[in-house]
């Protein structure tokens, strides 16, 4: 059975007298592509920021590989190899492609940037500037790679070349943390799928076991069974 990379237990999370986040519990197993998926407003982003570091919780606990924390620092989580893409993808536009991969990281040659190095890098597939900014999250060693909407705003052929470079990612044997509101999209890279409705975790599924619309009929059946 694969390891557990990370794992939380009860989260809670709100912002005034707004609810983001209700007793979460799941957990991302190494190797494996989890996705995350509901609709605007139903916590994903507010999770990502938890696990990231950006966010502290109100309750409930995280786990890194076997040890527990209230809460994970920014620094925590880059030092526990945990690597983010946000949708806004926070790339520095007056910079090129290069040097936005090696912000932070540059390569040096004595008192220099080593500019013809760091050119030689080529990883720039998918979709133009997410492409840019997986490259850059996977410059740093890391053990997990958190994605938040990584299609979003996308056309069609960069939609398609951003799930290629994930599923290569995936082929390659890394941990991904998806999050999407497209079912069907998830669907075509996740090993297992977490649902999420106004802050809950409303269904756990493998999905080779499963379909979209499946999925889709049980998140209505769920959402009914809340109003009733």
């Amino acid at each position: 059975m694969p390891n557990t990379i990370i794992s939380v237990s009860g989260l809670c999370k709100s912002f005034g007298p707004i609810t983001a986040l209700r007793d979460v519990t799941l957990s991302v197993q190494e190797g494996q592509t989890t996705a995350i998926v509901g609709d605007n407003g139903s916590g994903k982003s507010t999770l990502i920021k938890l696990l990231s570091g950006n966010l502290a919780p109100d309750a409930g606990s995280i786990t890194v590989e076997g040890r527990e924390y209230p809460r994970l620092s920014i620094a925590q989580a880059l030092q526990m190899g945990i690597r983010t893409v946000y949708q806004d993808l926070s790339l520095d536009d007056c910079k090129n492609s290069y040097e936005n991969i090696f912000l932070g990281h540059e390569w040096m040659r004595g008192p220099f940037l080593d500019r013809r190095r760091m050119k030689q890098v080529r990883v720039l597939s998918g979709g133009q500037r997410q492409g840019l900014a997986i490259a850059r999250a996977m410059l740093q060693p890391g053990q997990l790679l958190l994605l938040d909407e990584p299609t979003a705003a996308m056309g069609i052929r960069e939609s398609h070349q951003t799930m290629q470079l994930l599923r290569r990612l995936r082929t390659e044997g890394h941990t991904l943390l998806i999050v999407s509101h497209d079912i069907y999209q998830v669907f075509d890279i996740a090993d297992r799928i977490f649902v999420m409705r106004a802050g809950r975790c409303i269904a756990d599924i493998i999905a080779a076991d499963s379909s979209p619309e499946e999925l889709h009929r049980l998140i209505l059946e769920r959402e009914r069974g809340a109003v009733e």
